[in-house]
């Protein structure tokens, strides 16, 4: 089955053409800065790859943009997207409606847009995806997979929060996590490699983008998360300020007269390493600031790694041990000095970071371990692939339907 997976980021939209009964990728690109630029990378096996800088206000240009890449007669692998047999797209927030990947109708729509104030980055962006696509396919079949649902499996002390309980009987305020669908593909590779059967396993897992979460896999199952009812609580991030002392909040409402809206909008688009830098959200950024010197801008990186550290030695405690740290995604896969912060100073876990393999890791970036032989922790680096599980979740429900 042809099955195009749509992943619709804060800042970004991914995207893979796979046919999934060969599992084989058709075509994949990135559109990203969106909102502060706009630039699409598209690589199809075969041709020479495609780049080009073109404005995307927002992510319903990036559809439009991936649509007429896709079907391109010089850059494309398609005339037509009717050779499209579905559609699957990631959707950070299920809320209490969605637990599993689900074919989208009406109903589904209906009940996801309630979700939008519970992930205000992430949702409203992929609503528009998922109406691009409509417009373009509207007879192809749809599927979205949820990014809360691989952190079902989070006991009832680990998600629920001291506040009066009526809060989460009436509106369902609980932890949920997110980024679940890397999460869950990156810790089942992670299992792969371990010499032990995977229920004895206790895995790290450290998704680190522009959104950040860093997860505790026991047994293949999560059984703690950093992101909390929404996606802004958790690790510093590109402009998400991640967990903070709840007064602050209203500290800051009483001292600059703010609305709900605006300290809304101030923790989730002009905090994290935007707000602590005042440079930029984006770690490339970040990094080259630091290589001249800026010292706000090594706070903000100084930041995430103490705070990957202070995690990974907490779920270690929840999970009464530690077999693996994973590091994946944008930051995770391309920011070396990240990882070196992340893990130095936890050699008393038995974690030991092979420097060398940590600072010269090949490019095309692939699963590579980064400890050394003797450190009775396995580190690696894992490229998520968020888009397979999207795939193959699509063409089962659309096969079963």
């Amino acid at each position: 089955m042809n099955v195009l997976v749509v992943n619709a980021g804060s800042s970004s939209l991914k995207y893979q053409l796979f046919d999934t009964e060969k599992n084989e990728v058709k075509a994949k690109g990135l559109c990203e800065r969106i909102g502060i630029g706009g630039k699409i990378i598209h690589k199809v096996p075969g041709k020479e790859d495609y780049a080009a800088e073109i404005e995307m206000k927002n992510h319903a240009d990036a559809t439009r943009i991936l649509v007429e890449t896709l079907t391109d007669k010089k850059v494309g692998c398609i005339s037509d997207m009717k050779e499209i047999e579905a559609v699957g797209h990631r959707v950070v927030h299920g809320g209490s409606y969605f637990t599993k990947s689900v074919l989208l109708n009406k109903d589904v729509l209906e009940k996801l847009e309630l979700c939008k104030e519970l992930a205000p980055l992430h949702t409203p962006p992929t609503l528009m995806g998922i109406q691009g696509c409509l417009e373009a396919m509207p007879e192809v079949p749809q599927v979205l997979v949820f990014d809360t649902a691989f952190h079902q499996t989070m006991p009832k002390e680990a998600y629920t929060y001291p506040i009066p309980y009526e809060y989460y009987e009436k509106y369902g305020v609980r932890k949920y996590g997110f980024h679940g669908t890397s999460h869950r593909y990156v810790s089942a590779e992670m299992i792969k490699l371990l010499d032990k059967p995977a229920s004895e396993t206790k895995i790290v897992t450290c998704h680190l983008g522009n959104g950040s979460s860093i997860s505790a896999v026991k047994g293949g199952k999560v059984v703690d998360t950093t992101m909390g009812f929404t996606p802004l609580d958790g690790v510093i991030m590109g402009t998400r300020s991640g967990n903070i002392d709840p007064a602050v909040v209203t500290f800051l409402m009483e001292k600059e007269n703010l609305s709900v809206s605006q300290v809304n909008d101030i923790l989730n688009k002009k905090s994290g390493f935007l707000g602590v830098s005042g440079i930029s959200s984006d770690c490339r950024d970040i990094c080259a600031a630091i290589e001249n010197g800026d010292e706000r801008a090594k706070l903000a990186l100084d930041i995430l790694g103490y705070q990957i550290k202070k995690y990974i030695g907490a779920y270690s405690a929840a999970m009464g041990g530690l077999d693996a740290i994973v590091f994946t995604a944008g930051i995770g896969e391309n920011t070396p000095i990240i990882r070196e912060m992340a893990c130095e100073g936890l050699e008393y876990l038995g974690v030991e970071l092979d420097k060398n393999v940590n600072d010269n890791v090949p490019r095309p970036i692939e699963t590579t371990c980064l400890s050394t032989k003797d450190s009775k922790v396995k580190i690696y680096l894992i490229p998520t692939n968020e888009e397979l599980v999207i795939a193959n979740d699509t063409a089962d429900i659309v096969s079963n339907k």
